[in-house]
């Protein structure tokens, strides 16, 4: 019995300590039957710890990395933050750089020797991995994460080392993005490009969400699409590499939505947008030349007058007729905006690819147009 709280001692000094990863403290089975809740906890080799709820015996699954064990109401849990060490929201500074940090808020009697923080695109980093070594002591710091891949995910957790070990705060993610692109919901990047006195973006919009992180619903059916009065979008001929390259293809409803379509800070273009445009390109009668994208790549032959000059490069993804069917793809650039003509109808913008004017006209709000965003 000596021998047997001499270790449970030892376990319990083990989990007060500031640095031990108690994870990786195994328990075995006791002959203990009575006693109140949390008053033993049994351990030993490749089991399970386990404490006594007051009747049996519970298991405690294995902790994950870094973690340590805690009591809650005398009830043992795994938590990730039991010595005050915070890890601070990270945020991207370019595409390969970003900024973290952490605050610690107390050394647990045994000196601070380093501190700072690990990054992977793994769940629970640790100084195994990438990691920056940000002075010692407690309190708050501010690391540089640095040569990261753009539009990765990446996870993060501050450190703390003493003469005990190393122990980590809570986790946070971010996806390295660069500052001089656009994203979406999706985590979509777009390119812009200043115009006169306006910024759009270089891509047909590709979101599956609105703005707020609400599904998009994508309706395939023919008869389906048909009988929509509310938002959905689709891809060309209902595939995605389409939906890639030209960008989605939306009815109005999705466009009137009031949980917006475009990213924070931009808006579907709308009549007015176009016009401001068209104006500064020369008019509507040459300003179709300027936007769209050279070459046949994408636009069939013969692509009349087309420059680019505006870096606007405009594609031609066809559009989605009210019964379903699809049509014009190579042919046809075709912009919803934001304006309703009255109840049936809403205004569009669209570029040939025999022709150098923008024109504009208004249909069904069941159609599916592409769209493009400007800024607010």
């Amino acid at each position: 019995m000596k021998t047997y709280l001499t270790k449970v001692l030892i376990i319990v000094l083990l989990i007060s300590a500031f640095q031990i990863p108690v994870n990786i403290i195994k328990a075995q089975s006791n002959p203990q039957t009575t006693g109140p809740i949390g008053s033993q906890i049994a351990y030993g080799i490749n089991e399970d710890i386990k404490y006594w709820n007051g009747n049996a015996w519970i298991a405690i699954p294995s902790g994950l990395p870094g973690q340590n064990l805690t009591f809650n109401n005398n009830i043992p849990a795994w938590t990730n933050n039991p010595n005050g060490i915070t890890t601070n929201t990270a945020t991207p500074a370019s595409g390969t750089t970003a900024t973290c940090g952490g605050y610690i808020a107390s050394s647990s009697g045994s000196p601070i020797t380093a501190r700072g923080v690990c990054w992977s695109m793994s769940h629970y980093p640790s100084i195994y991995n990438f990691h920056t070594t940000d002075d010692i002591g407690k309190g708050s710091f501010t690391s540089t994460l640095t040569g990261l891949s753009t539009g990765a995910t990446y996870y993060v957790r501050a450190y703390a080392t003493n003469s005990a070990g190393t122990v980590y705060g809570n986790e946070v993610s971010f996806v390295a993005i660069d500052p001089a692109k656009v994203y979406d919901f999706d985590g979509n990047a777009y390119d812009t490009v200043k115009i006169g006195t306006q910024y759009w973006l270089k891509q047909n919009l590709k979101t599956t969400h609105y703005r707020n992180g609400d599904a998009i619903p994508n309706v395939t059916d023919n008869t389906a699409w048909s009988a929509l009065t509310t938002g959905a979008y689709c891809n060309y001929n209902n595939d995605a590499n389409n939906g890639n390259v030209y960008g989605r293809l939306y009815n109005y409803y999705t466009v009137a939505d009031p949980r917006n379509l475009c990213p924070t800070n931009w808006h579907v273009s709308s009549d007015a947008d176009w016009t401001v445009l068209n104006n500064y390109l020369g008019g509507s009668t040459v300003a179709g030349a300027k936007l769209k994208e050279t070459g046949t790549t994408h636009w069939l032959s013969p692509n009349t007058g087309a420059t680019n000059q505006t870096g606007f490069t405009a594609v031609p993804g066809g559009y989605r007729f009210i019964y379903g069917a699809f049509n014009y793809l190579g042919t046809y650039s075709q912009w919803w905006t934001s304006t309703e003509a009255n109840a049936t109808n809403s205004y569009y913008y669209y570029i040939v690819n025999n022709g150098i004017p923008v024109y504009t006209t208004y249909y069904n709000k069941a159609i599916g147009f592409s769209v493009r965003c400007v800024k607010d």
